[in-house]
């Protein structure tokens, strides 16, 4: 079986680090995102991976260069214009020549689900399409859905307003379609399967759904992909962990580094203080400087500090300077 992973958005709201990088290529537990997601697939016996590339694809074909990641061969489908959801999983399975039942999953979604279980529960219900449900406590933000004891969706409703979701359940970003969906979806414009092709076929009473309590975070926004990095070294994740110092990262002895993620790469000389935080590769901590509960991709200068801040990859934190909830360099300014 094959599987789609859309990696083709602009990863906007975690400026300045996807200035220089797309978002499904920024780490987490010292990897891509996109090769997390991609061993998830490989876990349920995916045996090929198409990526819906769009924005910066150069990054990726450089990162595999071989067209394999995690053991999968890759195929990649770029985009000549943004399409949407939709337009982007017709576009990437079209390119594939995929014309039997195949996997979706959002780029920037991490998740312990097991992706088998989805797929079976799929074949079980001889579904059209398949989502997979997760609980949240604010789903406003989300696609929500409302299902029955047999996991078909009732209704689904795209980012409802505050207070009024029908349910907590959200669409989690992982989906089994089945190829006639593709039919489904208008070409020549941008097509939002959220908001215009989930709900058809809702009417049809093709669409369902399996909710699951499994590990699962969004890390496409700041505060959630530094939770996610940090997940990575608090053993709350069953199927990933990583090392909170990577080897190859150069520390100093007298540095203190608490509840962190240093990339082979980075360096952190003599005093610094990381709390909380992320510290890429490439990254370089002066003397003295502290960092608490941020992410770091450049240079943070000798005495600075920050706290809950994102440092760029040409971001440069000036010797002495003190910053909280900055964005260094500030995207609006570029």
């Amino acid at each position: 079986m094959r599987a789609v992973v859309l990696v083709g958005g602009f990863g906007t709201r975690l400026r300045p680090l996807t200035l220089t990088i797309p978002k499904p290529m920024l780490p987490v537990g010292h990897r891509p995102i996109v090769e997390n997601v991609i061993r998830m697939l490989a876990a349920a016996g995916i045996n090929e991976v198409v990526l819906g590339l769009g924005f910066k694809p150069e990054p990726f074909v450089e990162a595999f260069p071989d067209g394999v990641c995690a053991g999968i061969p890759l195929h990649y489908a770029v985009e000549p214009e943004p399409l949407d959801t939709a337009g982007a999983i017709r576009f990437a399975a079209e390119h594939a020549g995929i014309n039997e039942t195949f996997v979706v999953v959002n780029g920037d979604v991490l998740t312990d689900l097991d992706i088998s279980a989805l797929i079976a529960f799929h074949k079980d219900r001889g579904a059209q399409a398949t989502m997979h449900l997760t609980p949240v406590d604010d789903p406003s933000a989300y696609g929500v859905a409302v299902i029955d004891d047999l996991g078909q969706v009732q209704r689904f409703v795209e980012k409802p307003a505050p207070g009024t979701a029908p349910s907590n359940l959200i669409n989690a970003g992982t989906y089994v379609l089945e190829p006639s969906v593709l039919q489904r979806i208008p070409t020549g414009r941008k097509v939002s399967i959220e908001r215009e092709i989930f709900p058809l076929i809702v009417q049809d009473g093709g669409l369902y759904a399996l909710a699951t309590n499994d590990y699962w975070i969004d890390a496409g926004r700041p505060e959630p992909y530094l939770q996610a990095n940090l997940d990575m070294i608090d053993a709350v994740r069953r199927s990933a962990s990583a090392p909170a110092i990577e080897p190859g990262a150069k520390v100093d002895p007298s540095a203190l580094v608490r509840h962190s993620l240093v990339s082979a790469g980075a360096l952190v000389e003599a005093g610094a203080d990381i709390k909380d935080s992320v510290v890429l590769a490439g990254a370089i901590i002066r003397q003295g400087a502290v960092v608490h509960s941020s992410i770091v991709m450049g240079e943070v200068g000798n005495g600075a500090s920050i706290t809950d801040t994102m440092v760029g990859a040409t971001g440069n934190v000036a010797p002495g300077v003190t910053l909280v909830h900055a964005l260094v360099p500030d995207p609006t300014l570029l």
